[in-house]
């Protein structure tokens, strides 16, 4: 531990004032890329920081992020599976099912409360020094840490890790959030109760797993989108459009290449006007909450890449092939890089550099084979090139399709929406893509993404011997449409 001298500041508060520490790799942020490249790094002897301004580590997506979110998913989707499908299966007395939302809430953070105290755990059993405070890049080699308990702490590393994520966009020209009746996603993991009406601003992923969530338990959704298909950027269009079908036959209803142009608090209530994108007239609806899903922006605020000259492209953090800025000594990662927002991406991109700074391994992340999930139920999966990225490329490929609907399981657990797509090349019968709407196709993906990741054909999936009855037979299946034009079954 570093020491430290005391001295009595302006009216006799005590301020700490550290002295230097010198470490091997310092990291600045403890979000999934950030906590992973820490604790690998020290794994591999190297004596590191990390630091974080939240306190609690896990970023985002353990505290007010993936974790939370998907502990209220489950939670719901239960509940509306108990209510809409267990008479059916003979199990009676769900109609009298009640929601008790504090106690979900509960859970939830509870979940949190775990998970982000494990990682803390994992630092003290790695020897991670863990530093609670906003970390400012002072030199190449040097960190100054405004420590939330008060004082500061100068960090002296040989390199030097940039793991800062990003943040919710909460500002634009039509509204601005309060986080209680206009909220982002973080408001919308913290609500006190279930909104009567919900509005969401944005149909990409965040926004419909929230307004899912908020469907099952009883709220009537409304999601206005400025595009024509929801499910954000690399979604397929055919399961972009299927996916809406499916969310709307279950309650949520979709306002299309629609924009909003105002959204203003009135009565206890807030109105919001819409108007379509390409032009007409103005419309305006009522909820009780807003939810503004718009996307997020990096997150490099007070950090100090500009005092240093730290390279841009655009609006990110520019890097080379082992994540080297342009300054030697400081690496970057994550969401402040090109490449997508995602946790997973950041974790082996934190764990890469960490083995490239102690053992000299090059890196290697092909951003293709990143898969993306929706956490809606059904879910979506992805990995690799959707149709519309194929077509605009000019590959020629093939497609097989098979549908849950044909699966045993899947009949077998009444579950039967969704399919898998599985496209590769006309010549070679490589894999380009795999696509999946299904209650887990966001475990299925995963082989998919081995076969990607290795250069497998449509053939090898095909002929892999799968586990009967399983949900995941249905990419073998569509594996078979591909290679050979047909399935044994479906």
């Amino acid at each position: 531990m570093a020491a430290f001298a005391r001295r009595f500041g302006p009216r006799g508060h005590l301020v700490r004032f550290f002295s230097s520490s010198e470490y091997d790799l310092c990291v600045i942020g403890a979000g999934p890329g950030g906590y992973t490249g820490a604790i690998k790094a020290a794994q591999l002897g190297l004596k590191t920081v990390c630091i974080d301004k939240r306190g609690p580590p896990g970023g985002t997506c353990l505290n007010v992020g993936c974790i939370p979110s998907k502990a209220m998913l489950q939670s719901s989707a239960l509940y509306h599976e108990a209510k809409q499908t267990f008479e059916s299966r003979g199990i009676m007395g769900a109609g009298n099912l009640s929601c008790d939302f504090s106690k979900m809430m509960d859970n939830k953070n509870g979940a949190v409360k775990k998970l982000t105290g494990g990682i803390e755990g994992l630092f003290k059993r790695d020897k991670v020094k863990y530093l609670k405070g906003f970390g400012k890049l002072t030199g190449p080699n040097s960190v100054t840490v405004a420590l939330n308990d008060g004082g500061e702490e100068t960090i002296t590393a040989k390199n030097i890790m940039l793991a800062t994520g990003s943040e919710i966009i909460e500002k634009l020209p039509f509204v601005e959030v309060d986080e209680e009746q206009i909220v982002s996603s973080t408001g919308a993991l913290a609500l006190n109760k279930v909104p009567e009406k919900m509005v969401v601003i944005g149909g990409g992923v965040i926004g419909l797993e929230l307004g899912s969530v908020y469907e099952r338990l009883g709220a009537k959704v409304t999601v206005v989108e400025f595009l024509p298909t929801i499910g954000g950027i690399g979604i397929d269009g055919e399961v972009s459009k299927e996916m809406q079908k499916i969310l709307a036959k279950q309650g949520i209803s979709f306002k299309m290449s629609t924009k909003v142009t105002a959204v203003e608090k009135s009565g206890g209530a807030v109105k919001v006007t819409t108007e379509p994108a390409a032009g007409g007239d103005a419309e305006t609806m009522d909820a009780d909450v807003v939810l503004v899903c718009v996307g997020r922006r990096e997150y490099r605020d007070g950090l100090g890449t500009e005092d240093l000259g730290i390279e841009m492209e655009g609006k990110k953090i520019k890097v080379d092939d082992t994540f080297k800025t342009s300054v030697p000594s400081i690496f970057a990662i994550g969401d402040i890089i090109h490449g997508p927002m995602l946790a997973h991406k950041a974790e082996d991109e934190g764990a890469m550099v960490a083995e490239f700074l102690a053992t000299g391994k090059h890196p290697h992340l092909d951003y293709n084979n990143v898969p993306s999930v929706l956490y809606t139920h059904p879910e979506v999966a992805w990995v690799g090139k959707s149709e519309e990225m194929l077509k605009q490329e000019g590959v020629e490929y093939r497609k097989g399709k098979f549908a849950f609907a044909a699966n045993g399981r899947s009949i077998a657990n009444m579950d039967t929406d969704g399919f898998v797509k599985v496209l590769s090349c006309k010549k070679t019968d490589k894999l380009l893509g795999v696509h999946i709407i299904n209650a887990i196709a966001g475990d299925i993906i995963s082989g998919a993404c081995i076969g990607i990741e290795y250069g497998a054909a449509s053939e090898d999936l095909a002929r892999v011997c799968m586990a009967h009855p399983t949900v995941s037979e249905v990419l073998k299946g569509a594996a078979q449409k591909t290679a050979f034009g047909k399935a044994v079954s479906g």
